[in-house]
Parts: C-alpha cells; structure tokens; sequence
C-alpha cells in the first residue's frame, strides 16, 4: 500500500473579491499568489501554465492514484483538467461583475493515458463568448504532440444576485 499526501491552499474565495475584477485580471491574481489555488488542482496533480485572455493552458502528469481499474488513468482525470483549462478560458473573458457556470462538459477520448505518458498540456480557448452562453474547445496533449483527448463546453455567464 502507498500513502499519498499532499498540500493545498485551504484559504477561503472571495467571491466579492473576484466580482470586483475581470475574469482575466482575477486568474493573473490566482497565478501570482494572490488567491487561493482551488484544491483540486493539487488533489488531480495538475497546475495552471499560462492565462491570457480567452486562453487557459494546464500542465499535469498523471501517475497511478488516478488509475482506473483497468490499468490506466480514469476519465474523470481528464474530465477534471479539461473542466478547469475550459472553464477558466472562459473566465478569463468575463467583464467585471460577471460569474458563469458550466451548463456541459463534452469529451471525445483518444488514446489512454498512463503514468508512462509523462506532462500533458491542457489548452482550452475560447469559441464563443454572448451575453449569456459561452463556449470553449480544448486539447489534452503530450509533450510530443500526441493527441489524448480532446472536449468542448457550454457555460451559462450570468450577473450574481
């Protein structure tokens, strides 16, 4: 049996904070420290690469504690990291006083991905961004180029009450 441990941010969101903000301005915050790093990012091994407007790239390797039962890395591992690159370019293109929400997630996989494979990149940029739908594609690759998995979604932006 191998024990597994380790750290996350456990300070609390502001979500006044982070309204006050534009989405792009908040995630630069995020990557300089300023905020809490949401946990799952350390409990799925994964870590934000780069932020720009409308662009989210997240870095991960993958070892055995996501394993599925068949000896490779679950589909929930990858629905985490394209969940969050997509997500998040979207958050990047909110104004001030906006929030969203993930409406749904949609994954095509192509290859499995075992602890073999090594940092993956997960890029998700934008496709289109209304005043109540947005929507954004994404790219889980290898270093190589390899194509593992690619996902789209939909986001519902809305003013909070």
């Amino acid at each position: 049996m191998i024990t597994r441990t380790y750290d996350y941010d456990e300070r609390p969101f502001d979500r006044t904070k982070a309204i006050a903000m534009s989405g792009l301005e908040f995630m630069e915050a995020l990557a300089r420290g300023e905020g809490p790093v949401p946990p799952i990012a350390a409990t799925m091994g994964f870590t934000v690469a780069e932020f720009e407007k409308g662009r989210a790239v997240f870095e991960g390797e993958p070892g055995r504690f996501v394993y599925n039962p068949i000896g490779s890395v679950h589909g929930g591992w990858y629905a985490t990291i394209l969940d969050s690159a997509l997500g998040c370019a979207i958050h990047t293109a909110l104004p001030a006083g906006k929030i969203y929400t993930t409406v749904d997630l949609n994954i095509t996989f192509l290859r499995a991905l075992t602890e073999q494979s090594g940092i993956v990149r997960c890029e998700g940029k934008v496709i289109h961004f209304g005043g109540s739908i947005a929507t954004a594609e994404g790219r889980i690759t290898g270093k190589d180029g390899t194509l593992y998995a690619t996902g789209t979604t939909t986001c519902l932006v809305m003013t909070p009450r």
